[in-house]
Formats: structure tokens, C-alpha cells, sequence
């Protein structure tokens, strides 16, 4: 079970953080993604990071974006700094079975958290 926490309503420039633990959980090798969607669009990764603390990001968000592991804790976060509006989407958070932090594409990952609203105003 995936659980997101963290999403909600900012200003242009302003920042979030993202939460996403999984529970009952064995696996020791596994990627955890952030993905996002907006209605009519395709699921497009935004961040991975692997147990070697191997990370990705997406374009759009390189340089803005920092996601973090805790692996204690089963837990991923997401920073977003530097909010633009076009960052507004559903946000998501995934595992990929033995996957490493190159996995960008949605059919690598096998679990998927309920999601996250971001909504980013001008």
C-alpha cells in the first residue's frame, strides 16, 4: 500500500512537499517514482530514486524538484520549489519492482498510490 500526503493549492514560486510511504512491504530492491497526470494528457514521470540513491528527473522539473529517500521508513518525498502553473496536475507515487532509477515509464512500475492534487495559481 502506497499512502501520498502533502498536495494542495500554491502560488507561482512557492513550494510543496510530497510524502508517499509504503506499508507492508518485503522488497529490498525497488524504485520509487513520482509521476504526474493532467486530464487528457499521458502519466509523465517527474522524479526516480532508486535503493543505490540513484536519482532522474524529468526536464520540466530538473533543477526544481528534489526527491529523497527514506529507506528506513519506506518513504519518498518530493520538494518542489519554484512552483510554475503548468506544474498543476495529479501527482503520483509509484514502486517498480527491482527496477533501478532509470525506470521512467509507467508500465516499469507495480504499485500506484491513490494520488496527490497539486494546483499551482498564477
Amino acid at each position: 500500500q502506497l499512502v501520498e500526503s502533502g498536495g494542495g493549492s500554491v502560488q507561482a514560486g512557492g513550494s510543496l512537499r510530497l510524502s508517499c510511504t509504503a506499508s507492508g512491504f518485503p522488497y529490498t530492491r525497488y524504485c520509487m517514482g513520482w509521476f504526474r497526470q493532467v486530464p487528457g494528457k499521458e502519466r509523465e514521470v517527474v522524479a526516480t530514486a532508486d535503493v543505490d540513491d540513484g536519482t532522474t528527473y524529468g526536464d520540466s522539473v530538473k533543477g526544481r524538484f528534489t526527491i529523497s529517500e527514506d529507506n528506513a521508513k519506506n518513504t519518498v518525498y518530493l520538494q518542489m520549489n519554484s512552483l510554475k502553473p503548468e506544474d498543476t496536475a495529479m501527482y503520483y507515487c509509484a514502486v517498480g519492482l527491482g527496477a533501478s532509477n532509470l525506470a521512467l515509464q509507467v508500465y516499469e512500475y507495480n504499485y500506484w498510490g491513490q494520488g496527490t492534487q497539486v494546483t499551482v495559481s498564477s
